[in-house]
């Protein structure tokens, strides 16, 4: 796994060997960013789940002003940190080992940016999206980019949240849903 563009292109990231990590494989980052790409420009992102943080990391080193980092467990946030440090990232970074709904209620900020990538069979994904819009996370214009591998599921709990799926985009097993919220 690596950083693809941008001031950090080529870093060698670390990723967390065991079962309930899963990091976003190049094949799906690469045209994920494509995607996104014009909204990384001084975005303020939040990676929930982050794991290795190469979500996170992706987008500051494509020109996002901050990043915050969140997951719930110590061996990945060590493993996260030391990927920051080798990005060269820090100072652009916060990091926040708690879980996501401690996370979500501590944030002080809103976000252009939220990736939304949790452990699949946890099915967790849609109330992280509630809370975030229950909590006003989500900058005017903003999007959340979730992936899942259970997208009729998600799709149907989706359709009763003030959210759109603007784009759906499906690489193997993994789905995409990009949303914002409606109006």
């Amino acid at each position: 796994m690596r950083v693809i563009a941008g001031k950090a292109k080529g870093t060698k990231l670390n990723s967390v060997e065991d079962v309930t990590t899963r990091p976003t494989l190049d094949r799906v980052k690469e045209p994920l960013f494509s995607i996104i790409q014009n909204y990384l420009e001084d975005a303020n992102v939040l990676d929930l789940f982050a794991g290795s943080g190469a979500l996170g990391i992706e987008s500051l080193s494509r020109g996002s002003k901050q990043a915050t980092f969140c997951d719930k467990s110590y061996k990945v946030i060590k493993i996260l940190k030391e990927n920051l440090k080798k990005a060269r990232l820090e100072e652009q970074s916060i990091v926040i080992c708690e879980d996501y709904k401690k996370c979500l209620e501590q944030a002080k900020n809103k976000y252009d940016i939220i990736f939304i990538d949790p452990p699949y069979k946890l099915d967790i994904g849609v109330d992280a999206i509630k809370k975030i819009i229950d909590l006003k996370l989500l900058a005017k214009e903003g999007i959340i980019i979730l992936e899942t591998d259970e997208e009729e599921r998600d799709i149907k709990e989706l359709e009763k949240l003030e959210i759109e799926i603007y784009d759906k985009r499906k690489y193997g097993r993994v789905k995409l849903l990009f949303l914002r919220e409606r109006g």
